[in-house]
């Protein structure tokens, strides 16, 4: 469910599941908890947070190859997820809506979906091969990273490392 407030202008969303072995309500505390990309996110340097929690909440994402994206969040479904917006300060931003679903008592699918920014100005019949060719596998790769990390942590009780699952061209640092 995404929420009603979701400008309905953004197309072609990219989503990734991730079965995690572990009770909901632990995957909800990681990825719930302030600073937790700092834990879970294998491309994050670090995580500032300027306001937490529940709607209305802020934080940041360094990357790190030095990009910083800041996070809105306008939805807060305790125990189910969220919706944010992000993007540079002042730039585009794109909508990511992350929803925890129960699978039993022991385990449960993390699902995020990103509705990107990236050539929404752009009409669909031009945007839709550099889409196919490029952004969708790009973000795709980049949401496995990042879902993968979060079922790292909450397997694991560790940080996951960083580029644990390969380098990202978008948001790791340069070698």
């Amino acid at each position: 469910m995404i929420s009603q407030e979701f400008n309905s202008g953004f197309r072609w969303p990219v989503a990734v599941e991730q079965p995690i072995a572990a009770p909901a309500n632990e995957v909800w505390q990681a990825i719930s908890t302030p600073h937790n990309l700092e834990r879970c996110h294998p491309f994050c340097a670090k995580n500032p947070v300027q306001v937490w929690s529940g709607p209305g909440s802020r934080d940041e994402v360094h990357y790190l190859n030095g990009l910083v994206f800041e996070r809105q969040f306008h939805m807060w479904i305790e125990g189910v997820g969220y919706d944010l917006y992000i993007g540079r300060r002042g730039g585009r931003l794109s909508y990511v809506s992350w929803r925890i679903s129960p699978a039993g008592d022991r385990n449960c699918v993390l699902r995020i979906v990103v509705y990107p920014h990236v050539l929404q100005n752009v009409p669909a019949f031009i945007r839709w091969i550099p889409h196919v060719i490029r952004v969708r596998p790009m973000l795709k790769k980049y949401l496995k990273s990042v879902a993968g990390g979060f079922e790292w942590y909450s397997t694991h009780k560790k940080a996951v490392p960083r580029n644990k699952f390969g380098r990202h061209p978008w948001f790791s640092a340069p070698k």
